[in-house]
């Protein structure tokens, strides 16, 4: 790693803030980076505390005295990276009546364009050009877009601050000019009311929740709006959709543990919503509907896996669900699509995914599934109820993505789109494979790996490990070209399909959540270990890699095995874990009690996040290299996380390091907006991953 004298790494001021719960005293130093008005903060960056921002500034410009000489390496990197990307990409046009809506890139644009083309085929006519849209802002995101059930009107909506508060709009096909409407502070989604006269949205509150649903009439105010549900409980999150066959707006309520479901008729979108099934204690369901009856994908009865039942859609009560697929243990039901004839389910079983396809007429089932040793798939959905078109994609760690269109009657496919690698892919060139590593507890761990077929396997490889381990979130063994970056310059890349996701059904999910957390952070390690073992690697060889979540991972894992990891790269970590959950103000603090456990009102969590929270586990001892990546206007995991963390880490640490912190001051929890400036950010990322194994330094570019 390279030694040159960088200039000297910021000291944050300490201001101790002493706090007593269960009888235990925390003491803060650096509460004070959390902006008093960081609520404002988030919808005006700008009013943020002079003497915080000027912190953030000091570090920004430490990690680029460090950093800042792999600026040629990284603008290499973009280089390759970009030259990997089909710049003038589209989505297969999906048909809905007589056109077939698309999504597209121009040559060299950062961001999207929203089209449509007639159903068979012909010109291309753009609605949103995301490019033009962008012009005057320095961040900006698409929410959505959804056209009118007439086909004349698109409902779009866009965050221009990176604090996830969407503004809807809507454009008119006809003359491509916008409506007067505005409506603001919403989570993005709309759904159209049958005659396309007005849309349902969802309205955040000042804590960034999502609340309430509200339909907008066209042409009118939004102080107009009608309130049509009011969620209550604070620990809730509330998302609406359509529903499979486009008759009823889904209201869908929950936590990480219980969920709750109303239907809205699109007929008469003013309409109280209808209860599907009341909320229970640790009972999780979602809806499918056709004709008369639902589809219900449930864990209800102890059905760890999920299982599929049917109820009346005019009585679907629990005391009407009839068991269709019964849950079988170790086969996770990821998730159910329903046709007018078919019914789709998305398994997972041994952390491989599978299709499996139910004539409704018969019963009939058969299932797709891939030979490679690990791989994605996923369906797509699409507008058409009535059809036997299912549309899916495929990936693997050396297969780029390929999108097919299955008769789910014939049993055909066409394959419709194969991922373009503009300056060459060749699968031939890589090797995917699986191991799996043995955890403290016997648990058997998959890791899913990526490296050139010439690697020799001494040992002597730097190793990228990526890991998440929360919410039941299966990381899976997908394709991504930029990682080819890494792997050509000797790197081997693996995953650990940890405890906390569901990679190996739900019960794999359940043991690695609150008290059963540091699971999550065991397998990382054992994961590590195992491919040491393998001579994949070698201690102070591997840079393990987390966001969000998995910043945690990578938080908890340099305090209890920084000594097998030459570096530690954590994005938008979410690592001052006990002072977040006791602040009930924070937009996600009472929806995650369910996941970590609430310490306001629990002895037992409370001590159980202390046990590992990063932030309060730092220990003076020697820690690997760590970037830590923030967003200013992250409304997930607020700025001062990693700012906490990285100050705590360098006051207290003996030897080993650098420790940096790198805040992008005007973008949130997802970094820079554009396909292309998110570039640069992989490229940092990547940068510091070999100059931590001290490859950037030998000119290995």
């Amino acid at each position: 790693m390279d030694k040159r004298s960088p200039v000297t790494p910021p000291a944050a001021p300490r201001h101790p803030h002493a706090f007593t719960t269960h009888g235990i005293t925390i003491v803060d130093d650096y509460a004070w980076l959390k902006d008093e008005n960081w609520q404002e903060v988030l919808r005006d960056p700008s009013i943020l505390s002079a003497e915080i921002r000027k912190y953030l500034e000091a570090e920004n410009d430490y990690t680029e005295s460090l950093l800042g000489h792999t600026s040629t390496l990284q603008k290499t990197l973009v280089k390759e990276m970009r030259g990997r990307i089909k710049e003038d990409d589209s989505s297969v046009p999906s048909p809905d009546g007589p056109y077939a809506y698309m999504r597209k890139f121009r040559e060299g644009g950062q961001h999207e364009m929203y089209g449509r083309c007639p159903r068979d085929g012909g010109q291309i006519e753009i609605i949103l050009d995301g490019d033009a849209l962008a012009a005057n802002h320095d961040y900006f995101k698409f929410g959505g877009a959804r056209h009118s059930p007439d086909h004349r009107r698109q409902a779009w909506s866009a965050d221009v601050k990176g604090s996830e508060y969407f503004t809807v709009r809507v454009r008119d096909w006809a003359t491509g000019k916008d409506l007067d409407d505005v409506v603001e502070e919403t989570d993005g989604a709309v759904v159209w009311s049958a005659d396309a006269s007005a849309f349902l949205y969802v309205k955040l509150d000042d804590n960034h929740r999502p609340m309430q649903v509200w339909r907008h009439r066209l042409g009118t105010k939004q102080a107009e709006d009608l309130l049509i549900y009011e969620e209550q409980d604070p620990g809730w999150f509330t998302h609406i959709h359509e529903s499979s066959s486009g008759r009823f707006c889904v209201i869908a309520g929950g936590d990480h543990e219980i969920s709750e479901h109303r239907l809205v008729d699109l007929v008469n979108p003013d309409a109280t919503p209808r209860l599907v099934a009341a909320r229970e204690k640790g009972v999780q369901y979602s809806i499918a509907d056709r004709g008369n009856e639902l589809f219900i994908l449930t864990n209800a009865d102890k059905a760890i896996d999920f299982k599929i039942v049917t109820a009346p859609l005019n009585s679907p009560e629990r005391a009407n669900w009839r068991d269709l697929i019964p849950s079988r243990e170790g086969i996770y039901v990821i998730d159910l699509e329903l046709y007018s004839g078919h019914m789709v389910r998305l398994e997972r079983a041994n952390a491989l995914p599978a299709i499996v396809i139910r004539d409704l007429a018969s019963g009939e089932e058969h299932a797709i599934a891939f030979d490679e040793a690990a791989y994605s798939l996923d369906t797509m959905g699409g507008y058409e109820f009535e059809t036997t078109s299912l549309r899916f994609s495929y990936s693997s760690m050396t297969t780029p993505s390929e999108v097919y269109d299955y008769d789910m009657a014939r049993r055909t496919r066409i394959l419709r789109k194969r991922q373009e690698i503009p300056c060459g892919h060749d699968p031939a060139d890589y090797v995917t494979t699986r191991i799996m590593a043995t955890s403290y507890d016997g648990a058997k761990v998959p890791v899913s790996i990526l490296h050139a077929k010439d690697l020799r396997r001494d040992g002597t490889a730097p190793l990228l490990l990526y890991g998440y381990g929360s919410y039941g979130m299966a990381m899976p063994a997908a394709f991504s070209s930029n990682r080819l970056s890494l792997v050509k310059r000797g790197f081997v890349y693996a995953i650990a399909h940890i405890r906390g996701g569901a990679d190996k059904g739900w019960n794999w999910y359940l043991d690695g959540k609150r008290e059963k957390k540091t699971n999550s952070f065991a397998d990382f390690a054992a994961s590590a270990q195992a491919l040491i073992a393998e001579k994949y690697t070698s201690a102070r060889r591997i840079v393990g890699h987390g966001a969000s979540a998995g910043g945690m991972l990578m938080g908890a894992t340099a305090n209890r095995a920084g000594e097998l990891f030459a570096g530690i790269v954590a994005e938008v970590p979410f690592v001052d874990v006990l002072n977040t959950m006791l602040d009930d103000s924070l937009p996600l603090t009472p929806p995650e009690w369910p996941e970590w456990g609430n310490p306001i009102e629990s002895d037992t969590a409370f001590r159980t996040i202390l046990s590992y929270s990063p932030y309060d586990n730092i220990e003076p001892k020697e820690y690997p290299a760590i970037l830590a990546m923030a967003g200013l206007t992250d409304p997930r995991v607020t700025y001062w996380e990693p700012a906490k963390w990285i100050a705590r880490l360098r006051a207290t640490m003996t030897g080993g390091g650098p420790v940096l912190l790198r805040t992008n001051m005007g973008a949130g929890h997802g970094g820079a907006s554009g396909r292309f400036n998110r570039l640069d950010e992989v490229a940092i990322v990547y940068a510091f991953a070999l100059w931590a194994v001290g490859l950037a330094e030998r000119g290995e570019v």
